[in-house]
């Protein structure tokens, strides 16, 4: 899979302003590609196409250089403490991605230039809880490795964390271009993960993203060049043969990592959710999606912000949890599980 490009990009003027979107402008312009103002990242419009649907598929291809204003950090529970917005949006297809109800009607992709300010606000977090480790999530609402051959944002932060006394970034990723981040000065303190599911899930819900195999090769280089390695599965779904699915891909794993000395090797585990405007949402985008999404099928469960989300019921829960603890135990019994949720 080649690298992303984008077909079209916004500028706002201010970004300019700052070495990151002069740099990116002259990229772009070399690239020949059409480059648009626009007032603000969260006023973009014009996107091309005929309808919904097309202005969304556009719009996945869409890059805009901007400034982040609003400088609170999120949380990020329960990976870290807070979320790093280096960037928003994302150029993969997943069909279950909550980004696609969470972007809501902007469903293109942001890359902010003002990095020096977002880092002295993560400086002045780390400052607040020291002598306590302040972990930084990079991945809440994007895929920044899928951006980082063109910004470097993401290469930057990980040698800022470096360091840092009392930092520690995290990002997980589905695509596998991370040659320029091999000789980041990283010192130990970035967890570098990827996401990665059973042959059917990454087959039929998640185009647009690095294969399988891709992904895997990347976490070889990844953990040669010391950096802490994880790998999140999600969403853990239910298909039909789930369990051989889920035991293949552990042996996928093992083979492709056997001989890689990796000291600290971390697995996330989450089952599939969704909300009723996803559902909506991933309908009119992805029509002929296999995904199932049967409210009577599971188990309503209260989410953040009063909007409720639909998981497996308690057993099945209980069985997916036990089942891939056992694949992790079997096949990497010095990793540690995080949590399943």
């Amino acid at each position: 899979m080649d690298p992303f490009i984008p077909q079209l990009v916004y500028i706002e003027p201010k970004a300019l302003e700052y070495p990151l979107g002069r740099e990116l402008k002259d990229k772009f312009t070399k690239l020949g590609l059409e480059i648009r103002e626009t007032t603000s990242h969260n006023q973009v419009r014009g996107i091309p196409g005929d309808n919904e649907l097309q202005q969304y598929r556009n719009a996945k291809s869409t890059l805009v250089v901007g400034i982040r204003r609003t400088l609170k950090f999120d949380t990020s529970k329960p990976s870290a403490e807070y979320a790093i917005p280096l960037a928003t949006g994302c150029m993969g297809h997943c069909h279950y991605c909550y980004l696609q109800t969470t972007l809501g009607s902007k469903p293109y992709i942001r890359t902010y230039v003002n990095l020096d300010e977002i880092f002295e606000q993560a400086q002045k977090y780390m400052d607040e809880r020291k002598p306590e480790i302040t972990r930084f999530e990079a991945a809440c609402t994007s895929d920044i490795v899928g951006l980082d051959h063109l910004t470097h944002s993401l290469k930057k932060a990980i040698e800022f964390f470096g360091q840092s006394e009392y930092g520690q970034l995290r990002f997980v990723t589905k695509f596998h271009h991370v040659d320029h981040l091999l000789d980041a000065k990283h010192n130990g303190k970035t967890r570098f993960r990827f996401s990665v599911n059973s042959r059917y899930v990454i087959k039929n819900f998640e185009p647009g993203t690095s294969s399988f195999e891709e992904r895997l090769k990347a976490a070889r280089k990844v953990a040669n060049a010391g950096y802490p390695l994880g790998f999140i599965i999600a969403p853990i779904y239910m298909h039909e043969d789930w369990k051989e699915g889920y035991r293949e891909l552990f042996e996928r794993l093992s083979e492709e990592l056997s001989g890689v000395e990796i000291p600290d090797l971390t697995f996330e585990l989450i089952q599939h959710r969704y909300t009723k405007p996803a559902k909506n949402v991933i309908a009119k985008r992805y029509p002929k999606t296999k995904l199932e999404m049967k409210e009577e099928e599971r188990k309503y469960k209260w989410g953040r912000y009063g909007i409720g989300k639909y998981v497996y019921p308690d057993e099945a829960a209980k069985d997916l949890e036990t089942t891939i603890r056992e694949y992790v135990q079997e096949y990497f019994p010095h990793a540690i599980v995080q949590y399943f949720t």
